[in-house]
């Protein structure tokens, strides 16, 4: 696959916070003791007239301002989530009519937890290395949903990354993709149901640690390469533990993680995490830099990719949209009330 990669990237993340003490104060001494060690300060909310269709046009928009690419050039457009608006309606279709994309598109919404949007990165690749499209445009974005006083609350947050996939003006190659995949139900929601549950503890070492060693190690294995050959290293961020103790577990360093560490900030952003991880990377990236990404979506399973940042980063209008630490930073904070007013919180089933 080479040459074939990522010519842009942009992101979306609602200006909306609430500290994450602020939700263990209504809960009491139970939520003090779910938000202790969570490694999450805050997260971001979206505001009424934000959802997963805005956040991903906004994402898309961003990574169009910072290269020259027509997007009526784009011939597919996949959008991973697990909150999209309509139970029976695409989401791709609103932000290909958005962008001004033309309808000889190809367009699907994937929906595997919070690894939809990294899938949608491999079809765009497949898609492009085959010649039936130019660009591709792969999305991964979520405004997620968490039952009050669940411990999914304290990190469920909203935001998203798009990513332009082609063979012209590559910024960062996609070397080679692997997958690692199984049936282990540890989240999940059934239809017509407003909050998700999961498996507790369950989804820590059966779940999440198995999936994303076992990809990361074999996709190492595969391009023939150890954790010291990266410069940096992006892992599915549920919460502020996991990536850490992910990364440790495979040989990889703090300082490889820290750029791309973004869930102490805004939280867990679902399909978007390790996207956004990626983003705020790539905002930083020279020229020959290697980058490792390995996501996780409950169900479960984990994409891994081995990235070469190559010299045309340097050619990217990177200043022409906001890079993941200006949004971090450009916040409003919010209390509960606010916070369960408006994200429809207390409506129960």
């Amino acid at each position: 696959m080479k040459d074939i990669g990522i010519v842009s990237y942009g992101a979306n993340i609602p200006r909306m916070r609430i500290k994450i003490e602020d939700i263990a104060s209504v809960w009491g001494k139970n939520g003090k003791t779910i938000s202790k060690g969570l490694g999450i300060n805050e997260k971001s909310v979206p505001s009424v007239d934000q959802d997963t269709a805005t956040i991903s046009v906004e994402a898309a928009r961003a990574a169009l301002q910072r290269c020259k690419i027509n997007p009526k050039d784009i011939g597919a457009i996949y959008i991973g989530s697990e909150s999209h608006p309509y139970a029976v309606k695409p989401t791709g279709t609103i932000v290909g009519e958005a962008i001004g994309a033309t309808p000889d598109l190809m367009v699907a919404d994937y929906e595997f937890a919070c690894k939809a949007g990294t899938a949608g990165i491999q079809t765009c690749t497949a898609l492009v290395k085959g010649d039936f499209i130019k660009y591709g445009l792969a999305i991964g974005a979520d405004t997620a949903q968490a039952a009050p006083g669940d411990a999914l609350e304290f990190s469920a947050s909203a935001g998203g990354a798009a990513y332009i996939i082609g063979k012209e003006d590559v910024i960062a190659t996609i070397n080679h993709t692997y997958s690692f995949t199984t049936d282990t139900p540890d989240f999940w929601r059934r239809a017509e149901r407003k909050y998700p549950s999961h498996g507790g503890r369950f989804t820590g070492a059966p779940a999440y640690f198995k999936h994303v060693t076992s990809c990361a190690k074999n996709l190492m294995e595969i391009v023939g390469t150890k954790p010291e050959d990266y410069n940096y290293a992006i892992f599915h961020q549920p919460n502020g533990k996991f990536p850490i103790k992910a990364a440790k577990l495979l040989g990889f360093t703090m300082d490889q993680i820290k750029q791309g560490l973004v869930v102490p900030f805004i939280g867990n952003t679902y399909s978007g995490a390790s996207l956004v991880g990626l983003a705020s990377v790539l905002d930083v990236a020279k020229p020959g830099d290697k980058v490792f990404l390995t996501s996780y979506g409950s169900g479960a399973g984990s994409d891994g990719f081995d990235i070469t940042v190559t010299g045309k980063i340097k050619d990217l209008a990177r200043e022409k949209a906001p890079t993941i630490a200006q949004m971090i930073e450009n916040k409003e904070y919010i209390d509960y009330g606010k916070y369960a007013k408006i994200t429809d919180l207390l409506f129960w089933e």
